[in-house]
């Protein structure tokens, strides 16, 4: 994600509403905010954010849609990334074993049988 490094917290939240939503308003966004500072301050975020390429929008009306100008697919590669390298040290096993232990439900040997395979082809990769 462009820059991602730069965002601040507040930043990054409303950018995770947004590629959450797919696409939203000032309104909308201050809604969904935990804690949210006042409409005016995510007003001003959403213009930085749409500064640092990260947003843009479209009229509706009389009031401005935010959207992410990177893909969710792009987005969530990157906020992986930021999870392994905050919690488990940049390590993919701790995570996927912390993913495995914490789940509610068990896989399906379908699941299984896919993650074997996504395994041995990264393997062959040498990843």
């Amino acid at each position: 994600m462009k820059n991602e490094q730069q965002l601040s917290r507040r930043e990054r939240q409303i950018m995770d509403i947004l590629h959450a939503r797919g696409q939203a308003t000032a309104a909308e966004v201050h809604q969904s905010l935990p804690e949210a500072p006042g409409y005016s301050a995510v007003r001003a975020l959403l213009r930085i954010l749409e500064e640092k390429g990260h947003t843009r929008h479209r009229r509706d009306g009389l009031r401005y849609v935010y959207l992410p100008t990177e893909p969710r697919a792009k987005a969530s590669r990157w906020a992986l990334k930021r999870v392994l390298a905050t919690f488990f040290g940049g390590s993919v096993e701790e995570a996927v074993a912390a993913l495995l232990e914490a789940s509610d439900t068990e896989l399906s040997e379908t699941e299984m049988d896919k993650l074997r395979t996504i395994i041995k082809q990264a393997k062959k990769e040498g990843r």
